[in-house]
């Protein structure tokens, strides 16, 4: 009897706290779909909230509206369970799936930020290892062309000596000429004053003979 009154005591004493406990209604409710506008019309199926439906007519007397689901079943619902917008949750749900696409795509787009980091220091590199090769290419170039332009005096100093090499071998082929021509004109005055020579002792020759002839025949006289 005794412990009786002390479980109905404890009941008692915690029936408030039980009674001071918060509850929620749920928010997933299904949706009768009936076969007329009434609730006497029996039940074709049970939707969920936030399911999508194709509307085909209201009824505002009765308060039902025809709708087709995807399925392809039709039937009546309550008009005023009928959004415009889809429900909270719907809503939540799909605000959800696009915070984690919108994460996935931050993360990708991190990974490809990275990755353009690192290809800008490697181009950052390449630039330059481009830059200094294009300075050796300069100095090469300069050199080249200082090359070239001594190579170009070189053949022009070249072209002025073969010129002057010709005209050097010309003008000595005309003293050549010349003293060839002096030559045969030396011969011939030598031939000539040889021969006036010869000429000049013959005729002394003669003269000597007929003087001394002429002596001998004045001796003879005498």
């Amino acid at each position: 009897m005794i412990r009786a009154a002390l479980t109905l005591a404890a009941l008692v004493l915690a029936a408030p706290a039980l009674r001071a406990e918060t509850r929620y209604v749920t928010d997933r409710v299904e949706i009768t779909v009936r076969s007329g506008p009434s609730l006497q019309n029996r039940i074709l199926k049970l939707v969920p909230s936030g399911t999508a439906v194709e509307l085909l007519e209201a009824d505002p007397e009765s308060g039902y509206s025809r709708v087709r689901l995807a399925d392809g079943t039709e039937g009546w619902i309550i008009t005023r369970y009928l959004m415009d917008a889809p429900a909270a949750r719907a809503q939540l749900a799909e605000a959800r799936k696009r915070v984690a696409e919108l994460e996935a795509e931050t993360a990708s787009l991190r990974e490809r930020i990275a990755e353009l980091e690192a290809q800008g220091q490697a181009l950052g590199a390449e630039r330059d290892q481009a830059v200094q090769k294009a300075r050796e290419l300069e100095l090469r170039l300069d050199r080249i062309q200082r090359t070239a332009g001594d190579a170009l005096r070189i053949e022009r100093e070249r072209n002025e000596l073969q010129t002057y090499a010709r005209k050097l071998e010309g003008e000595l082929q005309t003293l050549r000429a010349e003293n060839d021509a002096l030559r045969d004109q030396s011969a011939r005055d030598w031939f000539v004053a040889g021969a006036g020579v010869l000429l000049v002792g013959l005729l002394t020759g003669l003269l000597l003979a007929r003087m001394r002839g002429r002596r001998r025949s004045g001796w003879d006289s005498l």
